[in-house]
């Protein structure tokens, strides 16, 4: 059973008095719907559950009035031994997207007060929610209730998350914080151990099917073989929900990641997902996918300085996939084995920037990098403990000189520390901060 840092935001929703329907929206697949039925099982006498895919029919409860006596005396008609009480009962819309009707009446639950909500969505920010079938006449009447609903976003396991998984101890992590804090090195046999559990998850990444099948078999093969099943999902949906006219070239965008990625240079480019492509083509198709949860942009700024979101270039970019295993699964089975060796180093350094932006996404930070045609380059700039800070992302003992350069023209470059994760333990030059990079799930401080 694995444990999700969700079960947490469950809990302290809660106990707010003042809650709102939640909606926990997030890629498919990465446990949601898990998640919220076994909170709803241990924290309510009751929980009707409503999925509007498996059971279609279960949306005409929601068109016509959309009263919370009327959507009740639907539900309990059309479900078995559904039990609504006052107080006791958790009402759980699970595929939210394909009932936009339903999201509407959230208001209604809110203002009523008497069931909680929580509903779940894969492509909640897909364009028109709901899906591209539904008819016109259904959708007449249906808005997203703002100011009525609490919105959270769910993600695959993180790392921290994995390595509970896998059986490391909250003293363990205490004993990492600490580390980092007194940069001080870790212990060998802790660090080997949390070494190797990277390079795992790096493979295996934090699908929850995935990682169930890992940790009871080890067997990559059946790992790989989870995953590419994930990302055919991924492909359909883009079939189901898009536009016809778009959906060659959302998959177009989506299948040339890897090609984009294992460029010297990264920043995306359109003409690399075919020949003669340009932005006002494929623009909103990157957008799609991006909406959809599956990938992240890492945006270059103009400037080293905060804020960082008001220095971004928002036509200059690269593209990272949010969880490392499907990027992993999308290239040729074999390089599954080579990262398991310690090999980081494969399509140009794109894993180990790929795992990073795993990372700092699953944060919930937005990403960030800084290039310039000079030739400065810098793999990551972030917020931590209140300043600009440089990330650099090093498989070996690879030099920094873009880094060093901005870090000697602080009147430039407004920056005066950095860091660099890599296979190393803990040590600090002037500046910079070296760190192993598993210790980066702990740069959570803004």
């Amino acid at each position: 059973m694995l444990k999700r840092k969700i079960e947490n935001i469950l809990l302290e929703w809660k106990e707010d008095s003042e809650r709102k329907p939640l909606v926990i929206k997030g890629i498919r697949q990465c446990g949601k719907t898990y998640s919220v039925l076994k909170f709803a099982q241990s924290h309510y006498r009751h929980s009707v559950y409503v999925n509007f895919v498996e059971e279609p029919d279960l949306k005409l409860a929601f068109y016509g009035s959309k009263t919370v006596d009327n959507i009740v005396m639907n539900l309990s008609t059309m479900i078995e031994g559904a039990a609504f009480v006052p107080g006791k009962t958790c009402l759980i819309l699970d595929e939210l997207q394909e009932c936009p009707e339903a999201r509407t009446a959230l208001k209604f639950f809110k203002m009523d007060g008497r069931y909680d909500v929580i509903c779940t969505g894969s492509l909640l920010g897909v364009k028109g929610y709901g899906a591209k079938s539904k008819s016109k006449e259904a959708d007449k009447g249906t808005s997203v209730p703002v100011g009525y609903e609490t919105i959270v976003e769910m993600y695959p396991l993180d790392f921290e998350e994995f390595i509970w998984a896998n059986g490391i101890s909250q003293e363990v992590i205490a004993l990492l914080k600490n580390a980092l804090e007194t940069e001080t090195p870790v212990s060998e046999a802790i660090h080997k151990r949390m070494s190797d559990l990277l390079l795992q998850y790096a493979v295996v990444g934090g699908m929850p099917e995935a990682v169930n099948v890992f940790l009871a078999t080890h067997d990559i093969g059946r790992v790989v073989k989870v995953q590419r099943g994930i990302v055919d999902e991924y492909k359909d949906d883009m079939v189901k929900y898009a536009a016809e006219e778009d959906q060659s070239r959302i998959r177009e965008c989506f299948e040339s990641i890897p090609k984009q990625l294992s460029k010297e240079n990264k920043k995306f480019q359109y003409s690399v997902v075919k020949k003669g492509g340009r932005a006002s083509k494929y623009m909103g198709s990157l957008q799609w996918i991006e909406d959809a949860g599956i990938i992240k942009r890492c945006y270059n700024l103009t400037t080293t300085e905060l804020p960082l979101d008001g220095n971004a270039i928002d036509d200059v970019f690269k593209v990272y996939m949010r969880d490392n295993g499907l990027f992993l699964s999308m290239l040729e089975f074999g390089v599954q084995a080579d990262v398991l060796q310690g090999n980081l180093l494969g399509y140009k350094g794109a894993i180990f920037e790929n795992l990073m932006a795993d990372f700092l996404s699953k944060m919930g930070r937005n990403l960030y990098y800084f290039h310039k045609d000079s030739g400065l380059e810098v793999d990551f700039v972030m917020r931590y403990k209140g300043q600009c800070t440089l990330v650099e992302v090093k498989a070996t003992t690879g030099n920094i000189k873009s880094t060093k350069t901005i870090l000697k023209h602080p009147e430039v470059y407004h920056v005066s520390s950095a860091i660099k994760l890599g296979n190393y333990n803990v040590g600090r030059s002037g500046q910079v901060l070296t760190i192993p990079f598993y210790m980066a799930f702990l740069l959570t401080e803004y």
